[in-house]
């Protein structure tokens, strides 16, 4: 897998997953909202960590920054 996510991309996704995090355990958001949330803030954390986004590959982005 190729990098195509830069840090100010990986960290915006971190600090949704933990709003997400907060608005799912604090029972403002809850059902069926609640988990999408929760499950969406895990893959923005997941996709963080290893900066890659599939979806971006499908679309041909890179937020990368290009080395020169």
């Amino acid at each position: 897998m190729k990098k195509n996510m830069g840090n100010a991309d990986r960290i915006i996704r971190v600090l949704l997953a933990a709003v997400f995090a907060y608005l799912y355990f604090s029972g403002t958001v809850t059902g069926t909202l609640g988990i999408i949330l929760v499950i969406l803030g895990a893959v923005f954390v997941l996709t963080s960590l290893v900066s890659f986004c599939p979806l971006y590959t499908l679309v041909g982005l890179s937020t990368c920054p290009k080395k020169q």
